[in-house]
């Protein structure tokens, strides 16, 4: 029942713009007359916090190679979870262009990503310098567009909410324990999934038609006026034009377009029929 495959990256798309907004943080160490010393940019990976620190404490000899330099950043998805908050109807749809062809997109459902960005730092002022390159940007939010659906073009903006924030001293043991202070900030990710984008042959509503009776009853009445509305794109409208064609080739989404309005008056009784497109 669910095997039509679609696959558009929304969760990784929402990953990478996450893990982006932490990529250009530094530390700077003064010395005592306020002279910048040195300057490093934090890095920041995609990961558990356990396993950063199980690197940290099997290789505690800060001469070695190996060793992982503090400070550094480490972020990963901690829950999945609907929003019922934004949702909308289930049967509603939009309509989208793919490169030439027209398709029928059904709303997305809202969901909630949950994040986990965790700060290790050795030395407390150094977190200190990273969270206040942080925290002024969340109010408790910051946004962030996204292209969700690159085939139609959708691009949706994300808000990142800031949860909350934690601190830990991983400090425990001898002298020649390494220390590790670590903040813990908790996000959450308001993004959308889509579902497959189906192909429509509708494409838009570029003609309205609406005739008028001479009465409320239904089987007595007869018809006395037809008026129809066609849009035209504004690069070959004319006001002097009567389209007649249901679906007029000029008309594309996001097209500037005008209009044309015609009426027809009747003396006979017919019906028009919207299956068979004429008059009965």
């Amino acid at each position: 029942m669910l095997g039509t495959y679609f696959y558009h990256e929304i969760t990784r798309k929402t990953v990478i713009a996450f893990g982006t907004l932490f990529n250009d943080i530094y530390v700077r160490h003064e010395d005592g007359a306020g002279n910048d010393i040195s300057e490093m940019k934090v890095p920041v990976a995609y990961g558990p916090r356990q396993k950063f620190l199980a690197r940290i404490q099997q290789q505690p000899e800060l001469n070695k190679a190996t060793q992982i330099t503090l400070p550094r950043m480490s972020f990963e998805i901690s829950s999945i979870q609907y929003d019922p908050t934004r949702k909308s109807g289930i049967t509603q749809t939009f309509k989208a262009k793919d490169g030439e062809q027209m398709k029928k997109v059904f709303m997305p459902v809202p969901y909630n990503l949950g994040f986990e960005l965790n700060i290790l730092t050795k030395l407390q002022d150094d977190g200190l310098q990273i969270l206040e390159q942080i925290l002024p940007f969340f109010q408790p939010g910051f946004t962030l567009s996204v292209d969700l659906v690159k085939s139609i073009g959708e691009k949706r903006d994300i808000p990142m909410v800031l949860q909350s924030i934690t601190q830990q001293d991983d400090y425990e043991g001898d002298f020649a324990t390494r220390r590790a202070l670590i903040y813990t900030l908790q996000f959450t990710a308001k993004t959308f999934m889509f579902g497959p984008i189906a192909d429509t042959p509708e494409g838009l509503i570029r003609k309205v038609q609406l005739d008028y009776y001479s009465d409320t009853n239904q089987q007595t009445a007869k018809r006395v006026q037809r008026y129809t509305v066609a849009a035209k794109a504004k690069k070959d409208y004319n006001e002097d034009d009567v389209i007649d064609s249901k679906d007029d080739p000029f008309i594309e989404p996001g097209d500037d377009f005008g209009f044309t309005e015609s009426s027809t008056f009747f003396g006979d009784s017919k019906d028009y029929s919207p299956t068979r497109k004429i008059d009965l």
